[in-house]
């Protein structure tokens, strides 16, 4: 069984996504500026290139200093172009952007042929520098102008690069369509070129870019073409780097034994023993992650020999890092440790080892000491560089290690000094995991008030690195299940322990909620989310609100009812358990011949309601609105059975994915108007729906309607009517797909599959002026992904991104004869009288649910209002 291990991946030729293939940017050629000028910047980028970044910092200053005093403003542009790639590596985001914009401010708007070269660098570098902070949109923007200037310099490998720079924009923005036609566009330009050490580069650049965000498919289809040019033209450097790139996009797509393959070869065509390193360290993480003990041990003596032969760097000090954390994964698979005594680093590789052959398989292991050993020696040489960033990340590590020795006043003091510095930097991506691992320390030692302050704080970092966790820089773009969500859970299970305060439990709610957005966002991987704290009361005096939240021991329940203070509940179940049964419910309701789903459903009511069931009647509540957790997405709470009777025939039901994300305030129903569109006919390879025409009929019957059918409801056609037709009620038709992930969620039309960003494009072509906003979005025949355990956050994600105030949708697809007679109900319910949205579609669930026909929950329970349910 494979371990669930973040390794630190080393990427082929970078460790960052920006591409630079221009021929013009090195080296430094002197033309008329002072010699010495131009041998300090000539200095500052051989330390630069070196990894020697402190030293690099002030030779660099010393060079714009001179080309300053001496009015050379294109080299004291391309000095401080060099300075910000300096500040990058060092993570000074601030001081990268000052520099940058200095280099833009001294280089003339219409620049000739001499300054040309230099803008283009220029652009290049603040292009990158945008993306890693977020700024997807305007990094495009700067991409295209370098692309602009390189094309005007004939300097085609530059185009290249910063093209290939503009699909991870794109992608960010969640343009897929447009990043695909360009990514052809840039494949095709490749192809055609003849075979070179620029097009292997290329070649190489654009699938790593391709793995980056995450299509894995064509990433390996352009490695190998990388692979094969650089072979053809006989040179071992890029052959070794195409085939790291290819083992990294192979180990993505769980190829392990592919992926091992391509790192011992990738290892052995190289003399360069910094390329055999990466390679090397990248093969041992894999044998670890894999459990292949014996093969690891193997390696350790030539990587060890390795690591002793490069020169002091950050590489030098990343190799050892890299190396300790691998032997730390294999030690703790000797150990026995609980969760919370384990460092985050190490426990996401924890799978122990079993059996008396494997036990003796770690026996020769280096020990603790020498572990301890490789990371001292790496923080000395962080200290030697200067190097604040490294020299935090190596202290951390050393912190992890005696963490895991169960040495927890130096475990405590080592993570206080690693944090200090992350701090000190401003290196929140950093900072954050240090804070958990001081977190679990002093939660471990009893400090249970100062670790909570601890989790409290990485959650603070982690909501502070908002753009980059959801951009496309490879060193955040770990497994956000792994590496982010587990801080927000630790911290809910910390805050819920008995006795809990009402502040506690008030923080614990918001925790919970920030993981909601943050889980949509990553979903996105665009911080695309407004939020704004919601008061329930002030929202519906009759409504609750429960927040399910599955814990590693248990499942626990906040509870919110009207005019009450917070409460929660716990039930002893380890979350496997509970993800069991939420799944054996999920899984038995679709069965229309069967009442097995009653047990189920019975038992996650015992849960969740029945706990609060006579203080619900007692406090007047008409409507319940859950705040779902993980698997409890995929499942719908009208179905919950008490025994004599469902949720839903009680309640009205709504989800949302957190009250922050809440637009509280109803629409008025005068004069309700309706876009209705629908497929009645097969498309490739989804069904006919031919009841969809009687359905759109029905709502029409009930509420004036524009209806698009078949031809008629094309992308465009929609996107026209959405525009000039400022309806509050948008009804979609059609097949759909939840998915959790965002490119794989969609809903079809006559002629294309519309994602969830094109839909969010389309849907908001109004604008943001609230009279013109859509109320209530319907998509009545979609389902979530089958075997996606998360495929339900691809609804939330669609209900949250389209910016309708509503959306009820299908958890399953229904038939397509009780989806009309529903939908005709819910509309005459919802049009004619003046009950909410979420009892309108309680009443329309009950008049299936009477008719013998279709009493059985699959035909009324997989429709979901999502959002405002007044």
């Amino acid at each position: 069984m494979s371990a669930r291990y973040s390794p630190l991946i080393w990427a082929a030729a970078t460790l960052t996504p920006l591409v630079i293939l221009s021929s013009a940017t090195l080296p430094v050629m002197a033309v008329t500026a002072d010699t010495n000028a131009m041998q300090l910047m000539q200095q500052g980028i051989n330390l630069y290139q070196d990894e020697q970044f402190s030293a690099a910092v002030k030779v660099l200053q010393q060079a714009v200093a001179v080309f300053r005093s001496e009015g050379d403003r294109r080299h004291q542009a391309q000095a401080l172009n060099y300075l910000t790639l300096v500040y990058q590596e060092l993570g000074q985001w601030t001081l990268a952007t000052s520099a940058i914009a200095d280099s833009l401010k001294l280089l003339p708007t219409q620049p000739n042929g001499q300054y040309l070269p230099v803008l283009a660098q220029a652009l290049n570098t603040q292009g990158h520098l945008q993306l890693a902070q977020g700024q997807a949109q305007k990094a495009l923007e700067t991409w295209q102008q370098a692309t602009t200037a390189y094309d005007r310099i004939g300097d085609h490998a530059g185009s290249i690069g910063s093209q290939i720079n503009q699909i991870q924009a794109l992608k960010a923005l969640g343009l897929y369509r447009r990043a695909l036609t360009n990514l052809n566009s840039v494949k095709q330009t490749l192809q055609q070129q003849p075979d070179s050490l620029i097009k292997t580069t290329g070649l190489r650049s654009l699938g790593n870019v391709l793995r980056v965000i995450g299509d894995l498919p064509q990433s390996e289809t352009v490695l190998r073409e990388s692979l094969a040019v650089a072979q053809k033209v006989r040179s071992p450097q890029n052959e070794s780097a195409a085939l790291l790139s290819l083992a990294n996009t192979l180990r993505a797509q769980q190829n392990s034994q592919a992926a091992l393959i391509y790192y011992q070869q990738a290892a052995s065509v190289t003399n360069s023993p910094s390329q055999k390193i990466q390679a090397r360290l990248n093969q041992l993480s894999l044998l670890v992650e894999t459990q292949q003990v014996l093969d690891a041990q193997a390696l350790l003596p030539e990587i060890q020999s390795l690591i002793a032969s490069i020169p002091t760097s950050r590489t030098a000090v990343n190799s050892r890092i890299n190396l300790a954390q691998s032997l730390l994964c294999l030690k703790q698979q000797q150990q026995r440790q609980t969760q919370v005594e384990s460092s985050p680093i190490v426990q996401q590789c924890v799978n122990e080892i079993v059996g008396e052959k494997a036990q003796a398989e770690l026996s020769s292991l280096p020990s603790w000491s020498e572990i301890g050993q490789i990371l001292a020696t790496a923080v000395q040489q962080a200290q030697t560089l200067q190097d604040q960033r490294a020299e935090a990340q190596a202290l951390g590590y050393l912190g992890a290690l005696y963490q895991q020795t169960q040495q927890w006043s130096e475990a405590q003091k080592l993570t206080e000094q690693a944090l200090l510095l992350a701090q000190t930097i401003n290196a929140s991506d950093i900072a954050y995991r240090w804070q958990w691992q001081l977190g679990r320390v002093l939660n471990v030692t009893g400090k249970t008030q100062q670790a909570i302050a601890s989790y409290t704080d990485a959650v603070s970092s982690l909501k502070s690195l908002r753009n980059d966790l959801v951009g496309i820089n490879p060193e955040l773009q770990f497994s956000f299940r792994d590496s982010v969500e587990p801080v927000y859970r630790e911290l809910v299970s910390l805050l819920l322990r008995s006795p809990s305060t009402t502040s506690q439990i008030a923080q614990a709610r918001d925790t919970i909620e920030a993981l909601q957005v943050a889980e949509i966002e990553n979903f996105f991987r665009t911080a695309c989310l407004d939020t704004h704290p919601v008061q329930i009361d002030q929202v519906d005096s009759s409504a609750a609100v429960l927040y399910p939240i599955i814990l590693g021991d248990r499942l626990e329940v906040i509870v919110s009812l009207p005019k009450q203070p917070l409460r929660h509940y716990a039930t002893p179940l380890p979350a496997n358990r509970v993800e069991s049964i939420v799944e054996g419910l999920r899984q038995t309701v679709f069965t229309q011949t069967s009442r097995r789903y009653l047990p189920f459903a019975a038992e996650v009511y015992n849960w969740l309601i029945r706990p609060v069931a006579t203080d619900l009647e007692n406090s007047s509540v008409k409507t319940i609105v859950f705040v779902l957790d993980g698997a409890m997405r995929n499942i719908p709470m009208g179905v919950l059975y008490d025994g004599q009777q469902y949720l839903v025939e009680k309640y009205s039901i709504a989800i949302t994915p957190g009250l922050q994300l809440l637009d509280p305030q109803p629409l008025a129903r005068e004069r309700l108007k309706a876009l209705t569109a629908g497929l009645t006919e097969a498309r490739e390879s989804f069904a006919a729906l031919p009841n969809v025409k009687l359905e759109l009929e029905q709502i029409q019957s009930e509420v004036p309607s524009r209806v698009l059918l078949n031809q008629e409801f094309t992308t465009n056609t929609l996107q026209n009517e959405v525009q000039s037709s400022p309806v509050p009620v948008v009804h979609l038709a059609t097949h759909g797909q939840f998915s959790s992930k965002a490119e794989e969620t969609f809903i079809l039309s006559w002629d294309s599959e519309i994602d969830v960003n094109e839909l969010n494009t389309i849907l908001r072509t109004r604008g943001d002026n609230r009279r013109k906003a859509i109320e209530l979005l319907v998509l009545s025949a979609c389902e979530t992904v089958a075997g996606d355990k998360r495929a339900a956050l691809g609804l939330a994600g669609m209900a949250v991104r389209a910016g309708a105030r509503s959306t009820l949708a299908t958890l399953w697809s229904v038939s397509d004869v009780a989806t009309a007679s529903l939908m005709g109900q819910f509309y005459k319910e919802y049009a004619n009288t003046s009950v909410t949205k979420a009892e309108a579609l309680r009443r329309a669930q009950q008049t299936l649910l009477k008719d013998s026909k279709y009493e059985h929950p699959y035909f009324w329970a997989a429709y979901v209002l999502v959002g405002n349910w007044l």
